[in-house]
C-alpha cells in the first residue's frame, strides 16, 4: 500500500497543474481588454495598450498570448460564446417571441458583437474547428429567433437573419474615422428603431433581397 507521504507526492502534480485563481482572472481581464479595445480601434491596436487596458504587465499578456493571433481567437470565441448564452437566455425568458429577439439585440450590443466584425478579416484561422462549431451554435439560436417571431407574425418576413445579423454588427461599433468616445450612449437607441422597423406589419417595402447566414459566411 502507498504511504501518505507517496499519495501526497502523486497527487502534487494534479493540484499544481491547475491554473491559479490569479491567473485565470488575468486573463479574463486581458481578453475583456482586447475585447473593448478591437471595437474602439480595430484589431489591430497594440498589444501594450491592451496589457495597459488590463492592468497587467506584457509579460504576463505574452505569456498567455504568444501573438495577436492567439488573442485574437481567444476574443472571436468569448464574443461569440457569450452572444450565443444571451439568445439562449433571451428564448428562456421572453414568451413573447419578438421581445425575444428585441432582449437578445440588446443583449449582444453589451458584449460588444461589433468586435467580430474587423477581426474576421484579421490574420488568424476564423477557420478553426472550435470557432466554427461556436459560430454555428450562434446561428442556429438566432435563426430559431428570427423564425419563431415571423411564424407568430411578429415580425415582418421580407428580411432575413443576416439582416438582423448585419446590422447589429455595424450599429455596435464606432464608425471609422471618428472618435469613440459616447457613441456608446446611442447605441441601443438606435437599436430600438431598427428593431421597430423589424416588426409586423411592415410599413415599407425593403429594396434588394434578404440577407441570409449563407451570404455572410460567402463574404467573411
Amino acid at each position: 500500500m502507498q504511504s501518505i507521504a507517496e499519495k501526497t507526492a502523486a497527487a502534487a502534480p494534479c493540484r499544481t497543474s491547475r491554473p491559479r485563481a490569479d491567473a485565470l482572472r488575468n486573463r479574463e481581464r486581458i481578453v475583456s481588454a482586447a475585447r473593448e479595445l478591437f471595437v474602439e480601434s480595430g484589431p489591430d491596436v497594440p498589444l501594450d495598450d491592451v496589457a495597459r487596458r488590463a492592468g497587467v504587465g506584457n509579460a504576463t499578456l505574452y505569456r498567455n498570448f504568444p501573438d495577436r493571433a492567439a488573442l485574437t481567437h481567444e476574443v472571436v470565441l468569448a464574443v461569440t460564446s457569450r452572444t450565443t448564452r444571451r439568445a439562449e437566455e433571451a428564448v428562456a425568458a421572453e414568451s413573447d417571441p419578438f421581445a425575444a429577439l428585441s432582449r437578445f439585440v440588446h443583449a449582444a450590443a453589451d458584449e460588444r458583437i461589433g468586435a467580430l466584425c474587423p477581426m474576421l478579416s484579421g490574420v488568424f484561422d476564423k477557420h478553426h474547428p472550435e470557432l466554427l462549431a461556436e459560430r454555428q451554435r450562434l446561428e442556429e439560436v438566432v435563426e430559431g429567433l428570427v423564425t419563431r417571431a415571423m411564424s407568430a407574425g411578429r415580425l415582418r418576413t421580407d428580411i432575413g437573419v443576416g439582416d438582423v445579423l448585419v446590422v447589429l454588427s455595424q450599429l455596435t461599433r464606432p464608425l471609422p474615422g471618428i472618435a469613440c468616445q459616447g457613441i456608446d450612449r446611442f447605441t441601443h437607441r438606435h437599436l430600438q428603431l431598427f428593431l421597430d422597423g423589424l416588426e409586423a406589419p411592415a410599413r415599407s417595402e425593403l429594396p434588394g433581397s434578404a440577407a441570409t447566414l449563407e451570404d455572410l459566411r460567402r463574404d467573411a
